[in-house]
């Protein structure tokens, strides 16, 4: 499967804001965006006015950075998301909250979403108490989302929850610090969902 390989801070530096892509790192000033505050390339210092299929196309690829999805994945989730009634861009964002390797993420088991990802594809992740290892899986609400026995004991998972004030734990989930299980309270609404993107603008660029 396709991946990106090049650099991570070259993401961040190419929407000139912080993704938090590399976890830890980006909280200190080592982070790409601190030290070089434009995008990447021979001709990044130039200002450029972007023009409105510009802003839409950046958006999108914000999104896709930040949850490290790839474009055919992105779009399916896209039209699930518009299948329903309501807010489209909000759908959108809660579809992508939802996935197995997010939720990881967001309990603080990883200290990105990569490393979420490279978690529960070698199979230290349960779902409702099986092993599930399947990162674009979606967790619904009640679903309970742990480590195996061996796996809560590996330094670097403890290292990270021990590191969790850094984020936080959003409104939409429970932790139990002491298990170091976590649940799905209820689907993410926007206002619960931090992130710097302008769903609006994807959905004036796929409804083109």
């Amino acid at each position: 499967m396709a991946r990106y390989r090049d650099a991570l801070c070259r993401l961040c530096r190419r929407e000139s804001e912080k993704l938090f892509l590399k976890g830890d790192r980006c909280y200190t000033d080592k982070c790409g965006v601190e030290r070089r505050k434009y995008p990447p390339g021979q001709h990044g210092q130039r200002r450029r006015k972007l023009s409105d299929y510009a802003l839409q196309l950046r958006e999108k690829q914000k999104a896709k950075e930040i949850y490290g999805v790839l474009e055919d994945q992105f779009k399916r989730y896209f039209y699930m998301a518009n299948k329903k009634k309501g807010i489209t861009g909000s759908y959108l964002l809660q579809l992508l909250e939802c996935r197995l390797d997010n939720v990881v993420y967001r309990l603080g088991f990883a200290s990105n979403r990569r490393q979420a990802r490279q978690l529960v594809l070698h199979g230290h992740v349960t779902v409702n108490g099986k092993r599930f290892n399947i990162p674009s899986g979606l967790i619904r609400p009640g679903d309970l989302i742990g480590l195996n026995d061996v796996s809560k004991k590996i330094v670097v998972i403890e290292e990270n929850i021990s590191k969790m004030e850094h984020r936080g734990l959003p409104a939409w989930l429970e932790m139990d610090i002491n298990e170091l299980k976590g649940k799905i309270l209820h689907y993410p609404s926007r206002d619960e969902i931090d992130l710097p993107v302008q769903e609006q603008l994807i959905v004036e660029l796929y409804s083109k």
